[in-house]
């Protein structure tokens, strides 16, 4: 009886120990998840102009659909776009599409379980129980009707369960260590301010873009009215944060003292 026990003891231990590696692991990036739509802003469906109202007034004060890194829950939303936002229309979104478009291919491993699209919107019902947790409901309650004390007396716990289960705990640890965590990366709106109205915006643009940095895409630009026939450029970018300071483009910027009189975030 004891081993029988300590049989269904190791498979419960096993079963458990794969959940809290599965929460860990989620845990890791950074405390957020993707969520459905209906708990982030009832976008409805985004190919609809309501429904990209509803979702650029959830970016108005947010870089993501949920939390602050880039999820499944961004990916689901833009796979369900079916062309970029119009920018004097849809500003936030428009400028959010552009940012989870830089990732590429990359937005394949976004954190998060991947959440269905229906009709434009995300599946309210949420992601199925994964395997792991059906496991441990399966393997928690036995067949038979007696009740296993999982916090028993140290007499029943066998030497080979302990042996196996510091065997796990090391074999998790040295696959957490392993994980590399992606870069972070902010989406930055320049405004660059010429001498004046005979300024060449279209030398000043290109010399803007030439320049070349590791962790910089440049994004879409566009010339702004602020009085006096003069235009200001108003240019975005992506920076990786850790390769790229804000302070440091505006200054290459500047260099270019023919054409640029001063460079700002614009809002």
């Amino acid at each position: 009886m004891v081993e029988g026990k300590s049989f269904v003891l190791l498979e419960a231990l096993s079963t458990a120990i794969e959940t809290f590696e599965r929460i860990r692991d989620e845990s890791d990036t950074g405390g957020s998840k993707p969520s459905d739509a209906t708990s982030h802003g009832n976008f409805g469906d985004v190919s609809t102009a309501q429904g990209l109202k509803s979702l650029n007034a959830w970016l108005e004060s947010r870089s993501y659909i949920a939390g602050w890194t880039p999820t499944q829950a961004d990916e689901s939303t833009f796979n369900a776009l079916k062309k970029i936002p119009d920018e004097s229309q849809y500003p936030h979104a428009s400028r959010w599409y552009n940012h989870i478009a830089s990732f590429g291919a990359a937005k394949s491993q976004f954190p998060g379980a991947k959440t269905p699209i229906h009709g434009g919107k995300q599946d309210a019902r949420g992601p199925e129980p994964s395997q792991s947790e059906v496991n441990v409901k399966a393997t928690v309650a036995p067949d038979d009707e007696e009740e296993i004390d999982l916090f028993g007396d140290d007499e029943e716990v066998d030497e080979e369960a302990e042996r196996i289960k510091a065997e796990r705990i090391r074999e998790y640890e040295a696959k957490k260590a392993k994980k590399t965590k992606e870069a972070a990366k902010s989406s930055i709106l320049l405004d660059v301010k010429p001498w004046d109205d005979e300024t060449d915006m279209s030398a000043l643009e290109a010399n803007v873009r030439s320049i070349a940095m590791e962790g910089l895409v440049w994004g879409q630009s566009k010339l702004v009215a602020v009085g006096f026939g003069i235009k200001k450029l108003q240019i975005s970018c992506v920076i990786e944060d850790d390769k790229v300071g804000v302070d440091d483009l505006s200054d290459r910027i500047q260099e270019d003292e023919d054409h640029v009189q001063s460079v700002d975030v614009g809002v």
